[in-house]
């Protein structure tokens, strides 16, 4: 019996690779571009099964591959992907959700120290040579010690950063949700607000929602005047859920104390960005999931995604569990 077809677009772990090759034939692809894009489409062609991840999913590569019935995304977020066009099609659509829980609420929290104590700007200060006594107050940052914190989003990334706030800062933690999380409740003391209430109450922003047509510009300028003056802004969901020029308007008015963000409206975000000329704004290139244990471990998770999906076994992680029906 002849083993499924699949494409690899992505290079993952020797490991992975290996499970992936013991049960499919790969035809592997170290990213797709404009010089190797229609032998990716040719490929995908052949293919029942997609695995890899950072790459929008067009609808004419899907209507020249009438063999597909999955697609393994190494990555939690799905935005990439039109998932009632892939139900339709009945190509079943999966994520890894948990293994990066964890690191990514460190990377939140990172954001939060590193603003509130503006620890960038003041390395580079003693780098520069410009320590050269006490600093003053111009250089004083803000506590995060029992301080107000409010996530826009109480999902699992949302409940790993409110213990951390609770149990670890002291922190007052409010959250905003389309449902209650009572887990987060009980557990950290975390309140429910409605988002206006949240953004005028919080000495801390967080927003965690997932990308979509609700919560594109979910933050805009409205939201940013609503919040408390000398507030500190994170982002680490997407860049498009705020409106970055409305941002920008904030910082530079000096409404907002600070912005810590890992994701931007364009990414790499232009170095003409207003935004990397602010000292007040510490900026990461997208590294919310980015240390070796948990990419190697999302790389498994979507291996064993796709293994269970071409070889009827039940499905890990669907988006889409609906789409197996068609």
């Amino acid at each position: 019996m002849s083993r499924p077809e699949v494409v690899l677009y992505k290079e993952v772990p020797p490991d992975v690779r290996a499970r992936l090759a013991e049960a499919f034939t790969l035809t592997e692809f170290d990213g797709v571009n404009d010089g190797n894009r229609a032998e990716f489409a040719a490929a995908l062609g052949r293919a029942e099964g997609a695995i890899g991840g950072g790459m929008t999913v067009t609808p004419a590569w899907l209507d020249a591959a009438p063999k597909l019935k999955a697609w393994a995304t190494i990555s939690v977020g799905y935005d990439q992907f039109d998932v009632p066009d892939l139900t339709r099609r009945g190509i079943v659509l999966m994520n890894t959700p948990d293994v990066l829980t964890q690191t990514t609420a460190d990377t939140v929290f990172a954001l939060i120290l590193s603003s509130a104590r503006r620890v960038v700007e003041l390395a580079e200060l003693v780098k520069s040579g410009g320590w050269t006594g006490s600093l003053g107050e111009a250089h004083f940052g803000t506590d995060v010690q029992g301080k107000t914190l409010g996530i826009v989003g109480m999902g699992r990334i949302g409940g790993a950063v409110a213990r951390r706030a609770a149990l670890g800062f002291g922190m007052k933690v409010l959250y905003s949700n389309r449902s209650r999380n009572e887990a987060a409740e009980q557990a950290y003391g975390a309140q429910h607000r409605t988002l206006p209430a949240l953004l005028a109450e919080a000495d801390f922003v967080v927003t965690l929602v997932p990308l979509s047509p609700a919560t594109e510009r979910l933050i805009g300028a409205s939201e940013f005047a609503q919040m408390k003056p000398g507030a500190i802004f994170i982002n680490a969901a997407r860049g498009k859920v705020i409106d970055e020029a409305a941002l920008i308007d904030a910082l530079a008015s000096g409404h907002l104390r600070g912005a810590g963000l890992d994701v931007f409206e364009r990414e790499p975000v232009s170095v003409d960005s207003p935004l990397l000329k602010m000292k007040q704004v510490v900026a990461l290139p997208h590294i919310g999931s980015a240390t070796h244990e948990t990419r190697h471990a999302m790389a498994a998770c979507a291996a064993d995604n796709l293994i269970a999906a071409l070889t009827g076994k039940p499905l890990q992680n669907a988006v889409n569990p609906q789409a197996q029906q068609r």
